[in-house]
């Protein structure tokens, strides 16, 4: 049974940093593609990264490209986004999804608020 759980959401001035982890297990992690979206208030759920699973390819959506960074470490399960000079607009539900074998796995998501 494919099991996502994300951790690391909160509150954060404007300007500030946060760390994002998503802890993964039922499937070989290692070989898939992970992928962070959020959604915002009143808004569609949108992708904002994704990593590649056997390699370190990355692509980012563009409003975040130079703030966040998208990694993983396969020996723990876990994919990270390292969230830096954060904006308001930043704000929202953050999910880890994995894409297997022709089915969408999400987590609970992590709530993130930028605001001072």
């Amino acid at each position: 049974q494919v099991q996502l759980v994300e951790s690391g959401g909160g509150l954060v001035q404007p300007g500030g940093s946060l760390r994002l982890s998503c802890a993964a297990s039922g499937f070989t992690f290692s070989r898939y593609t992970m992928r962070w979206y959020r959604q915002a208030p009143g808004k569609e759920r949108e992708l904002v990264a994704g990593i590649i699973g056997p390699g370190s390819s990355t692509n980012y959506k563009d409003s975040v490209k130079g703030r966040f960074t998208i990694s993983r470490d396969n020996a723990k399960n876990t994919v990270y986004l390292q969230m830096n000079s954060l904006k308001p607009d930043d704000t929202g539900v953050y999910y880890c999804n994995a894409f297997i074998l022709g089915s969408d796995h999400w987590g609970q998501g992590t709530a993130v608020t930028v605001s001072s």
